[in-house]
């Protein structure tokens, strides 16, 4: 049988603690919101910060998170799940996190009237999306542990 690389992972089995928190405590449930609270969470906000095609991109986003958060949770294709996540993360961090950083808009992204703004504001502002940033840089590295449905299919496989 053909052995799929992306299964391969030999990190210790805690990397489920990680994997909880990225699937179960960050994505899936604000993918779930994005969809079922779109006008002030998904669509709506993307539309207020800027986000172009925001109709398109506030389900696209919800349901990225929803579906790669779950198998995240799972264990499952972990590292080719958490690429989407990526991206959403880097996209969040210029979209929202630069304009309070620079104090103005940033191309089309939208600062918020009202803010307070400058290093440390950004800072607050982005604690959470650094850490899932790097959470799902982990993930992308190490695979979804011992204790994941990957490592299982990875031993089927052998």
């Amino acid at each position: 049988m053909q052995h799929f690389p992306w299964f391969k992972t030999q990190t210790t089995g805690w990397t489920w603690l990680i994997r909880l928190l990225v699937g179960a405590v960050v994505f899936f449930p604000e993918g779930l919101q994005k969809l079922f609270f779109a006008d002030i969470l998904g669509t709506g906000r993307f539309i207020k910060i800027g986000i172009p095609w925001a109709d398109f991109f506030g389900p696209f986003v919800g349901v990225f998170e929803t579906v790669c958060g779950l198998l995240i949770i799972l264990g499952l294709f972990t590292r080719l799940a958490s690429i989407p996540l990526i991206v959403i993360m880097l996209v969040a961090i210029t979209s929202t996190k630069i304009p309070i950083l620079l104090g103005h808009d940033l191309w089309f992204f939208h600062l918020p009237e009202g803010i307070r703004t400058g290093f440390w504001a950004m800072s607050h502002a982005a604690r959470n999306d650094f850490c899932m940033l790097l959470a799902c840089l982990y993930l992308l590295i190490t695979g979804g542990g011992r204790l994941s449905m990957d490592h299982w299919l990875d031993k089927r496989q052998s």
